[in-house]
């Protein structure tokens, strides 16, 4: 890892939904080619911070920067796998064709290339999908179908890896062999996954971004305090918040000040609402 580049660099950003604020004062920093867990309750922002990230949304206040970019700009950089993908089980799509189409992401028009389906056979392989190009997508299994995604995310050699929950419909086995496929994937590119399964995560994770509609990013080897057995025969992971890490007082974090409200009141010459 370059301890000296920065892939992400998020500084005071707050981001609203109408009157009610997702966001506030965000501000991290992640190393290149680190492996991040994003992890906090459900409806703290994990998914807000990822579109932002992406340059789908824009902060009010604040500014981040991805690959030295602004989001939007660095967009085609990145590989995105998203949470939920609705298709429809006739529809006669093959397995190329679906990670085909992450390859038109960076192209206007015209039939895909040779080189392009080679590309997109490769991948296949360095996934685990070894002969399965012109299997019916709709034919997989869950599990399958995640991987399938993630070399739609890797057709177009992304320079960074985002995943949105990639394992919340595959059993046990399934999720840790993806996650074993990310952690080899983490060898040559930065990868951010939010995910509730702390111990599977922490398990590869060189890093964990606590999100609670603020964030603090830890080293997991300061976080991961151990393991507890449970009942029925896996483990946790206990995870030890310092006092600097914000999200266990959210709602003490979301009082204070903006931090980046007088940086865009010099900049627009104005006074935006806080």
């Amino acid at each position: 890892m370059d301890a000296g580049r920065r892939d992400i660099e998020a500084t005071d950003v707050c981001f609203f939904y109408g009157e009610r604020e997702a966001l506030h004062n965000v501000s991290f920093s992640v190393p290149h080619r680190a492996f991040v867990a994003v992890v906090g309750p459900n409806g703290g922002g994990k998914t807000t911070l990822m579109r932002l990230l992406l340059g789908d949304l824009s902060p009010a206040y604040g500014a981040i920067r991805v690959l030295g970019q602004d989001p939007a700009d660095a967009s085609p950089r990145i590989g995105y796998v998203p949470q939920l993908v609705e298709f429809d089980a006739a529809f006669p799509a093959t397995v190329l064709d679906v990670v085909l189409t992450g390859a038109s992401a960076r192209r206007r028009w015209g039939g895909f290339t040779r080189a392009e389906r080679d590309a997109a056979v490769a991948v296949l392989g360095k996934v685990g999908l070894p002969g399965l190009a012109r299997r019916p997508f709709a034919d997989l299994s869950g599990g399958q179908r995640q991987r399938v995604l993630i070399a739609q995310a890797l057709v177009s050699a992304p320079e960074m890896l985002f995943l949105d929950e990639p394992t919340a419909n595959v059993d046990v086995e399934t999720e840790a062999g993806i996650y074993e496929l990310l952690a080899e994937l983490n060898r040559r590119l930065t990868v951010v996954v939010v995910s509730h399964n702390l111990s599977v995560v922490t398990a590869h994770a060189t890093h964990v971004l606590c999100v609670n509609h603020t964030a603090t990013l830890h080293r997991t080897e300061d976080l991961a305090d151990g393991w507890v057995d449970a009942p029925f025969g896996a483990h946790f992971t206990m995870i030890h918040h310092h006092a600097d890490c914000e999200i266990s007082q959210a709602a003490s974090a979301l009082s204070a000040p903006h931090h980046g409200l007088h940086a865009h009141a010099s900049e627009t010459g104005g006074t935006p609402a806080p």
